[in-house]
């Protein structure tokens, strides 16, 4: 929606620009422009489509994973027995089975209860970069995209200010109606790049700090945990 409203307002923009001229419109530069430019314009409309898209899905994505998280995190500070806690449909409660197998071979072979938190730690740790590498997943795309789309852009920019030229030789004319189709074909492009690059940075820095957000939870919850077991093991 938001990618529309951009590419709406830009599409006013030129078709107030062009003052009367009625050609200036975004969809008629498209249509006029050179197949070099016209091939940029899609590539980079494609990659603002693609960005909204990873945007929508590692939305709710990572909003429910903070939220299951949280729930976790609450129940397991309620409680304090590890058995007890409702592991039901929740990804994250397989940190609770980590800590709760270490702690059923620790009784079966008489093992420390330092020993047993120590590989209870290690285990969650493992679960802890699974858990976020799967989030961070689609994002790398993001940052690809903010940073070529301008350069992308630019290329098309480059030909058309230079297919500008051509027709400025070829006319030998220096007549304003020869040369400003060509520039805003090329400015086009350039705005494109823009519109595609700037909402992929914001995104990716925006899932970056959440899920940095979501990885300090789970080491919140991996230390409850081991609180927990450590209660049951000195009773044991």
């Amino acid at each position: 929606m938001k990618h529309a409203l951009a590419f709406l307002a830009l599409s006013l923009a030129f078709n107030a620009s062009a003052s009367g001229t009625g050609s200036l419109t975004a969809y008629a530069m498209f249509i006029q422009a050179d197949w070099v430019v016209k091939s940029v314009m899609l590539m980079l409309v494609a990659a603002s489509v693609a960005c909204w898209a990873v945007f929508i899905t590692k939305q709710k994505q990572i909003k429910a994973a903070r939220d299951r998280l949280a729930h976790l995190l609450a129940q397991s500070r309620q409680q304090d027995d590890l058995s007890q806690l409702n592991k039901s449909h929740i990804l994250e409660a397989q940190l609770v089975e980590e800590v709760l197998i270490e702690m059923d071979w620790g009784a079966k072979n008489n093992a420390t209860a330092e020993g047993v938190k120590e590989r209870s730690l290690q285990r969650m740790k493992t679960r802890v970069d699974e858990f976020t590498d799967g989030l961070t997943q689609g994002t790398g795309s993001l940052a690809s995209i903010g940073s070529t789309a301008p350069f992308i852009g630019l290329f098309g920019t480059v030909w058309g200010i230079m297919n500008s030229f051509i027709g400025i030789a070829a006319t030998n004319s220096t007549n304003l109606a020869v040369v400003a189709p060509g520039i805003a074909e090329a400015l086009l492009a350039t705005a494109l790049g823009l519109v595609a690059a700037i909402p992929a940075v914001l995104m990716y820095n925006h899932f970056t700090r959440h899920i940095a957000l979501y990885r300090k939870q789970l080491g919140a919850l991996s230390s409850q945990l081991l609180v927990l077991a450590g209660r049951q093991l000195e009773l044991r």
